[in-house]
């Protein structure tokens, strides 16, 4: 029990701050057709999930399944918690290895040689460890940005400008 007895989270409280944040980035049930990932609820889409009734997910369902895949899997624990928090934020949108190699790469532009393989090892979290926290995020911010302009300039006419629609909100997650 916690406080003013109410229960205690199953989750570390950095998990917590990070999944407020996709939730309130991904919000609810879209079914956009321009979206490859198909229809989409609290940011769990039906390519990933495709045996997952989407439109009946329910919040606690996608926070437990964004601690299972995700944050577990993926080993944003390991991470100073602002770090943490935003290159999860940007693993649920762009995917978990080009959140982390744009991690990575803020590492090396904040002054820290790591290894740019997409996954978090003991070299990336004691990069991100040590990195003061205002250069890393403010690098991770601009590592992300310029992964989106790169999506939306490569796909510029390969599929009708489909990334084009996005590019204004993928910017905005970044810089956030």
């Amino acid at each position: 029990m916690s406080i003013n007895g109410a229960s205690a989270s199953k989750y570390p409280p950095e998990f917590e701050a990070a999944i407020a944040q996709v939730l309130a980035d991904e919000g609810g049930f879209v079914q956009n057709s321009a979206d490859p990932g198909g229809a989409t609820k609290f940011g769990i889409s039906a390519r990933e999930y495709p045996d997952l009734d989407i439109a009946q997910l329910t919040r606690d369902d996608a926070v437990a399944i964004y601690f299972r895949d995700w944050w577990r899997k993926y080993d944003f624990g390991r991470l100073p918690a602002a770090l943490a928090a935003k290159t999860f934020d940007l693993a649920v949108n762009i995917g978990p290895g080009h959140a982390i190699t744009c991690l990575q790469r803020a590492l090396r532009a904040a002054g820290h040689r790591v290894t740019e393989d997409g996954s978090i090892g003991a070299e990336t979290a004691t990069a991100a460890a040590a990195a003061p926290e205002i250069a890393a995020l403010a690098a991770l911010r601009s590592e992300a940005a310029g992964y989106y302009r790169a999506v939306a300039a490569i796909t510029r006419g390969a599929r009708d400008s489909d990334d084009q629609q996005f590019l204004t909100g993928w910017l905005n997650r970044a810089y956030e």
